[in-house]
């Protein structure tokens, strides 16, 4: 008990009054940051800062969750600007900090009242809150949060209770940014769409290891995205980085997962998150995202007093570059519009260049195990260590692909999907009232496709291989147009390129196209094959050549009857053929 009133008295001696005496305060404060409190706590606290800051601070609803709570937010500025509309008017930029997405990682949700508080009432960052609006989400994962138990988190140090990963639906909304099936996440893109941050901050705590460093700040675009935004990202990410340094913290510029799990000695590779992630998600819209990562195993005062650190430090860099760094966002906008026929990487991947680092580990064993069968690490946390460990973090395109010039095309059958999909992330695309018959588009056919043979996230992905050819194809009135010619360009290729790793297509959105729906029976099959092989004697060359040539193929009756039956005026043509087009023309 009396470590826990030393702590409090310690973390309210850096910060102010002691939160006891301090209206506004969280019960975690009040505990000793021992305990986190319920979401009805969210709610009090939401009303309660704008009844005494009405100036100041804005709180709203922004969604309902499947369980029916509503989804708080507080816009908070001193510069009168409380709405989307007055921001943008006044040029504000907007730093949106979200906490609880995985809702037993809360230390956003308590970091950020405490912040908020000691801004308005001055005792820290003065003149911030002119200069940009805060867009607070003390929760996002709101029926997690309330699924509330010790253990939720059995990789964590504090607090005694919290919620959970996943929502009521048991969806993880930190893999669901592009594909958005939540409820949850089409309400925050829908608050994304009104109020466009220039910067987001995803506050989270990461599982793993035992070792010192309390944080890591990772975030795009730094070698993703648009090139001359990448120094807005560099910046804020290593402004961050400095800032903590001097703050009491032991950051890392990059996500500290070992390539083997469990074994410190592999060392890290570093990368680019695709977009079902939040920061890789905001680069594609040509803005910055910042994920935040407190070490689960430091204590839930030094990681909610981590947080705060980190927030204010962003609030301050933003405050401070805010001109250039919206000028780069505007910029990057423009570039986005001129997009076609441009390359565009899809995903990107570290190479084999490997560098040392100095990393500030523990003493760690790793001996055989009778539980496990295997070999298991012991961290002996009294034994500071420093480790050199291998990181890989030259960071490379991969897949990249040439964007359209015209944009995308999508069939009337599939138009309520896609423009369903469009929407959500306000994405711009028109309904073509007229028919085209004999247009010239690029068709995507894949040679392959490979189902996942398990369900993730409620979806059964599926990895494509093939490219795009020319034909000439019929367009129905009812049909979309989605033209490359948009500042969210990044996104729209993001989404409907079938190679992209979270495309609607690579989600399983279109599986129907490539499950073969007609087949001919072995008995007709034979017949037309013999029929095919006397009407040409190319065919049939063909046919014996590949029977010498191909082993596999000669002793598969399967294939042998397929080689026929893919030449033959049955043959379904829609089989494989990706039902969104490409067209290099303007409409």
């Amino acid at each position: 008990m009396r470590r826990t009133l030393l702590l409090a008295s310690l973390l309210a001696c850096s910060f102010g009054a002691t939160a006891v005496d301090t209206p506004l305060s969280t019960i975690s404060e009040r505990s000793g940051f021992t305990i986190t409190g319920r979401y009805a706590e969210v709610i009090e606290l939401c009303d309660a800062f704008a009844k005494a800051y009405p100036a100041s601070v804005r709180c709203f609803d922004f969604g309902t969750t499947p369980e029916g709570r509503p989804m708080k937010a507080m816009a908070v500025s001193t510069s009168g600007a409380l709405d989307a509309k007055a921001a943008r008017a006044k040029g504000l930029p907007v730093v949106l900090a979200q906490g609880g997405i995985h809702s037993g990682e809360i230390d956003g949700k308590d970091a950020g009242f405490w912040l908020i508080r000691d801004l308005l009432d001055g005792r820290i960052g003065k003149g911030v809150l002119d200069k940009t609006v805060l867009l607070f989400v003390p929760v996002f994962n709101v029926d997690g949060h309330e699924n509330f138990r010790a253990w939720n988190r059995p990789n964590q140090r504090g607090p005694e209770q919290m919620g959970f990963r996943v929502t009521g639906q048991r969806y993880n909304l930190n893999r669901d940014y592009v594909k958005a099936d939540t409820p949850e996440m089409q309400a925050l893109l829908g608050l994304v769409n009104a109020w466009d941050p220039l910067v987001e901050l995803d506050l989270h705590v990461t599982d793993g290891a035992k070792f010192q460093h309390d944080v890591s700040i990772t975030g795009e675009p730094t070698n993703s995205g648009d090139e001359a935004l990448r120094a807005a990202g560099r910046a804020l990410k290593d402004g961050i980085v400095a800032k903590l340094a001097t703050q009491g913290s032991l950051p890392v510029d990059f996500y500290p997962s070992f390539v083997e799990d469990d074994n410190p000695a592999s060392g890290f590779v570093h990368g680019v998150a695709t977009p079902r992630f939040s920061h890789g998600y905001y680069p594609l819209r040509n803005r910055i995202g910042i994920l935040v990562e407190t070490h689960s195993w430091r204590d839930y005062a030094h990681r909610v007093r981590t947080t705060y650190n980190t927030v204010l430090d962003a609030l301050e860099l933003t405050a401070a570059n805010a001109s250039q760094w919206q000028a780069l966002a505007q910029q990057a906008d423009q570039r986005a519009r001129a997009l076609g026929g441009q390359p565009v990487p899809l995903d990107y991947k570290a190479t084999e260049k490997v560098r040392t680092i100095d990393f500030l580990g523990y003493a760690y064993t790793r001996t055989p195990s009778d539980v496990s069968g295997t070999l298991m690490t012991h961290y002996d946390e009294t034994t500071p260590q420093l480790w050199k460990l291998p990181l890989r973090d030259e960071i490379v395109p991969d897949t990249v692909i040439t964007a359209p010039k015209g944009g995308y095309l999508v069939p009337q059958q599939y138009a309520v999907a896609v423009g369903k999909q469009l929407l959500i992330h306000g994405i711009d695309f028109r309904v073509l009232t007229n028919a085209t018959r004999g247009m010239q588009a690029q068709v995507f056919m894949a040679d392959s496709a490979k189902f996942a043979p398990s369900s993730v996230e409620g979806h059964q992905r599926v990895s494509l291989k093939g490219e795009w050819r020319n034909a000439a194809t019929d367009i129905a009135a009812g049909s979309l147009y989605v033209p490359i010619a948009q500042a969210k360009s990044r996104l729209v290729v993001s989404i409907l390129e079938p190679l992209a790793p979270d495309s609607m297509a690579a989600w399983g959105d279109f599986n129907n196209a490539f499950e073969q729906k007609e087949y001919m029976e072995p008995y007709v099959a034979e017949e037309q094959a013999r029929l095919m092989m006397a009407r040409d004697p190319a065919l049939k060359a063909a046919f014996e050549k590949k029977l010498r040539d191909d082993a596999d193929f000669a002793k598969d009756p399967f294939a042998r009857l397929n080689f026929f039956y893919r030449r033959h005026q049955a043959w379904d043509s829609g089989f494989n053929r990706y039902p969104v087009m490409r067209t290099d023309t303007v409409y």
